[in-house]
């Protein structure tokens, strides 16, 4: 099989590549995606982050980091990112009108996925976040065997039925010879801002049947809350408009359990 495999080639001036991936849509992937990509940055001002939507179909980064404009060429002919919030950004929402359907062929993803990650001025990057589309299909093959990806996140809800295709997201990139960085357990509870009545309205704990059967460590617990959701809906992260509250830190700890794992992944090698 190995033969007929595309050898993988790093992408030009980009450090580590983090996905964050989910088998089931709905879960709030993007949404991690971005705060973890603030929270990288947060942790460590000193280093540069970027975030690649690669939900072709279904961009949401132009909406949920409020940057909305097509970008220009350099002297390289290559995409400058949009910027925001100290994030280099790229997301065919950039070059598509807001409301046009892509309505395309298989083919057609990948060459716009290959121009997303190969003709982008992406360096120099610490870290690039690559926010995928739900699902174990094309994209998510495609990028896997294309470049050199340091890990993957896999997020779900503790929902039975998110759960069983979170595993399968998991398996997906085991198979490829990505490393899985750890679980993010999202909408995990619910605390009722009037009276503090906490309920598990997707279930409780489920994801510690997949972290325990897949020997996986379980990065972060997200709790279901309207400000993270009206924060990326409106353009301004909860980890922007408020960084230091307890959902903020949850992100950012997150964050910091990636580098700490990268960083060991480093010490390994060398």
């Amino acid at each position: 099989m190995s033969r007929g495999l595309p050898k993988k080639f790093p992408i030009a001036g980009v450090e580590n590549v983090i996905v964050v991936a989910s088998g089931k849509g709905g879960v709030g992937k993007s949404t991690t995606a971005v705060n973890l990509a603030l929270g990288l940055a947060a942790n460590d001002e000193s280093k540069t982050v970027g975030i690649l939507d690669a939900d072709v179909y279904g961009p949401s980064l132009p909406t949920m980091m409020n940057v909305n404009a097509e970008p220009e060429l350099n002297k390289q002919n290559l995409m400058i990112p949009l910027q925001n919030y100290g994030l280099k950004c790229m997301s065919m929402g950039f070059l598509v009108e807001e409301n046009a359907p892509i309505v395309w062929r298989g083919m057609m993803v990948m060459s716009a996925l290959q121009k997303l990650l190969r003709q982008v001025a992406w360096g120099p990057l610490d870290y690039l976040v690559i926010d995928m589309p739900p699902g174990t299909g094309d994209t998510q093959l495609s990028i896997s065997q294309n470049i050199p990806i340091n890990g993957a996140l896999i997020v779900s809800t503790p929902q039975d039925i998110a759960l069983l295709d979170a595993r399968k997201g998991a398996e997906m990139f085991r198979k490829v010879d990505v490393p899985v960085l750890g679980l993010i357990q999202n909408m995990s509870i619910y605390t009722c801002p009037n009276c503090g009545h906490q309920e598990h309205i997707f279930g409780k704990d489920g994801i510690d049947k997949i972290a325990k059967a897949m020997k996986l460590d379980i990065l972060g617990d997200i709790p279901l809350n309207k400000h993270i959701r009206e924060g990326c809906d409106t353009g301004k992260p909860i980890l922007v408009t408020d960084p230091n509250c307890p959902e903020s830190l949850v992100y950012k700890d997150i964050a910091r359990k990636v580098m700490e794992i990268l960083k060991n992944q480093k010490n390994q090698i060398t």
